[in-house]
């Protein structure tokens, strides 16, 4: 008996069971704009211009959309909920800019986390400004030019 008889009479044989599981066709979701075929299509290869991708978009039985389980609770940031970044920033204006110092060193040298990095990038922003203003400022009114 060839493997061929075998695949007909829908025994098993082999590593694998066959072919790919046949499941039902199902209908459309209704709700949701359906796709259309491109322009051009006329329906040939046994294909008709309204099942064009009636199987395509289907989703897999038994596969939940949403992800289960227990939420996931972040702890909570340092500095009353603001982050180290923001904190730095804020008192930076009152300790003549060296805390945005610290936090542009931290950003380009530390591994931060994601909801601190905003903090960190506006002491970054702040320290670069500040410099700019500063060198301007020294500069103001010497001729050396």
């Amino acid at each position: 008996m060839s493997s061929e008889d075998y695949a007909k009479s829908g025994q098993q044989y082999g590593t694998f069971g066959g072919g790919p599981p046949v499941y039902p066709p199902q209908p459309p979701a209704t709700g949701f704009p359906q796709p259309v075929p491109p322009p051009g299509v006329t329906g040939g290869a046994g294909h008709q211009p309204s099942d064009y991708y009636a199987y395509g978009y289907q989703a897999v039985e038994g596969y939940a959309a949403v992800a289960e389980g227990r939420p996931l609770r972040h702890p909570r940031l340092p500095c009353c909920g603001m982050g180290m970044g923001w904190f730095l920033f804020i008192i930076g204006f009152f300790l003549a800019a060296i805390p945005w110092y610290v936090g542009a060193f931290i950003l380009l040298c530390v591994r931060v986390e994601y909801r601190e990095k905003p903090g960190y990038v506006a002491c970054t922003i702040a320290a670069i400004v500040a410099s700019i203003a500063i060198i301007f400022g020294a500069t103001k009114g010497a001729d050396v030019w």
